[in-house]
């Protein structure tokens, strides 16, 4: 199981993992450090924190947004939660990307978790997906109006 965060320009920017098991997600917060490293270096000069957009199942922080949950909703916070869920399958679009690319990732019962390097697969095989988002773009890219690095650049 594996922690990313993908930028707006379609970029896997972090990527925490493998972790064996089924872990709960915002315990894999937790043993990744994202949210100090976040607090330690994404704040505003006025000192207003930058944020992140996460699944619902992670904790509100000031550097992480989350869905607004309940049965009770204001208007406001509907319209947010649909406004958002937009950026939500954003990211899930570069997921599906690492797998079409990639797509002997997706074939559980070919890939041996003690017998082979399953994890360094995912890692290599986001790099390659970066590489390529740097050459060809991607849909999040284009739906935030964003262009990636040149591959130079990010490969620098």
């Amino acid at each position: 199981m594996f922690q990313s965060v993908v930028a707006p320009n379609g970029l896997v920017a972090n990527l925490f993992g493998p972790i064996e098991g089924r872990r709960h997600d915002s315990g894999m917060l937790r043993e990744s450090g994202l949210m100090n490293q976040l607090e330690s270096t994404m704040n505003k000069i006025d000192g207003t924190p930058y944020s992140l957009y996460g699944d619902p199942a992670y904790p509100l922080r000031p550097h992480l947004i989350v869905p607004y949950r309940g049965a009770a909703l204001t208007a406001e916070e509907q319209e947010f939660n649909k406004f958002m869920s937009a950026v939500r399958v954003s990211v899930e679009w570069t997921f599906g990307k690492v797998l079409s690319l990639f797509a002997f990732l997706d074939f559980k019962e070919n890939l041996k978790l003690y017998l082979q390097p399953v994890g360094k697969y995912y890692v290599v095989t986001t790099i390659f997906t970066n590489c390529h988002t740097c050459l060809y773009g991607s849909e999040t890219g284009t739906l935030f109006g964003l262009n990636p690095p040149t591959l130079v650049e990010y490969l620098q």
